[in-house]
């Protein structure tokens, strides 16, 4: 286990006051309409689009100081940001204002024998500590979906992309400044001390109800660890492809390219490829060489090696290796229960997918696969809440307490039971 470290009396101080304001605004926000949420989402929806300039020039600095540090294009690409990926951060804002507002919603009603009426209605989780790093979008996704649930949000991004947060944390203070809503709403812890994330993960004295992590592997694994609050997480997105014997190839070749290569550095990103050994004809081949073409590498087995001189002999633990880069484990197996099998000794409960025309086939694979995303003849790709119809997502959450796939608005909400009576009392 990492021992926390020691933290100094500024920084505690800097973080307690963080969580004081923090609670103080999620009962503020408890009571919030949609119509405010929703015009402090617009409204900065609207600032973020004005700042473009600004936070462009922000990303640059980040983008450099990557560079300098000798870190891997996937990485760059994960923190870059441009004029069209901020227009889809600003209408990603606009969808979570048009979504549905979760707090109040009556989940479940009924009428006891003695006249007690019973509702189970959804209430925000209060605070919500949120840690990630390369990923300057999740400081706007992260504070608009906690928003939109009612709850404070306070966002510790990683140094690698502070000038970027900043800047789009700026464009979220003012739409909440419009709106009339408490700007300690959504705040971005200001300093880059790793030890303020020591003291989130102890709590800030009760003022976090939940942590979210979205990072790498150490990233989480420290937070699972350490955190003193409940965790929503996943540890990897190790994302398997099958394709079955009764695949059209048609489908399978761009399906499988898209899944790997349309954004190496996402956790819905393929990470191995598992093929049928049983198929009739060649299905390894124009996998295999569609893959190489596109600038793949290709770790595989014997039977992969085969197919193509610029295959490399797969070490053994590629296989379970989240590769976040354009690089692809593959290997051939005996038919659905042979992937069902490598799925659950390699995979991390993420997300996987099957390529056929069988329906049979795709019912075992989605039945037996204990992952949080199970897909049939679909990319990986879409392991994301936006394509979920979620308005986006702060993760994906592995678990299976609360809240497991996506995380939107409604797993950012929990519950209270309403009782009403009319002078009803319990018999001895």
């Amino acid at each position: 286990m990492n021992k926390p470290e020691r933290i100094d009396d500024d920084t505690a101080k800097l973080m307690r006051g963080i969580g004081e304001a923090a609670k103080a605004a999620s009962r503020r926000l408890a009571i919030a309409t949609a119509i405010e949420k929703n015009a402090a989402l617009v409204a900065a929806a609207k600032a973020l689009r004005a700042a473009t300039p600004k936070i462009l020039a922000a990303n640059v600095k980040d983008i450099e100081a990557a560079k300098a540090a000798g870190r891997p294009a996937a990485f760059v690409d994960r923190l870059l940001l441009d004029e069209k990926r901020i227009a889809g951060i600003a209408t990603g804002l606009e969808e979570i204002a048009e979504l549905p507002d979760p707090v109040g919603t009556v989940l479940a009603e009924w009428t006891r024998p003695n006249g007690l009426r019973f509702q189970r209605v959804r209430v925000p989780l209060g605070t919500i500590g949120i840690i990630y790093e390369s990923r300057p979008n999740v400081t706007a996704d992260a504070g608009a979906l906690s928003l939109k649930a009612g709850n404070a949000a306070i966002l510790r991004g990683g140094s690698e992309s502070h000038h970027s947060s900043v800047a789009v944390h700026d464009a979220l203070v003012e739409g909440l400044r419009a709106a009339g809503l408490p700007e300690a709403a959504i705040q971005l812890v200001p300093t880059t001390d790793r030890a303020a994330v020591g003291e989130m993960l102890r709590g800030l004295n009760g003022a976090i109800d939940v942590i979210v992590p979205r990072g790498g592997k150490g990233l989480v694994q420290r937070v699972q660890e350490e955190a003193r609050v409940p965790v929503f997480a996943h540890l990897e997105g190790i994302c398997h492809t099958y394709v079955d014997q009764g695949a059209n190839m048609d489908i399978a070749v761009p399906l499988v390219l898209n899944a790997k290569m349309r954004r190496t550095g996402v956790c819905g990103a393929t990470e191995c490829l598992l093929v049928d050994k049983n198929a009739q004809g060649d299905f390894l081949t124009p996998l295999v060489k569609g893959l190489l073409d596109a600038g793949c590498e290709i770790r595989g087995d014997a039977e992969t090696e085969k197919v193509d001189p610029r295959v490399k002999r797969a070490a053994p633990d590629d296989y379970g290796k989240e590769f976040l880069d354009a690089i692809i484990a593959v290997k051939t197996v005996d038919g659905v229960d042979g992937a069902i099998d490598h799925i659950a000794r390699f995979g991390s409960q993420h997300t996987d997918a099957i390529i056929t025309e069988c329906d049979a086939t795709a019912e075992r694979f989605m039945n037996r696969v204990d992952s949080a995303i199970v897909l049939v003849n679909a990319s990986t790709q879409f392991a994301d809440g936006g394509e979920f119809g979620f308005g986006g997502e702060i993760g994906i959450a592995t678990g299976k307490m609360h809240a497991r796939g996506p995380v939107g608005v409604e797993q950012l909400t929990s519950f209270k039971y309403k009782v009403r009576g009319n002078g009803q009392i319990r018999p001895k």
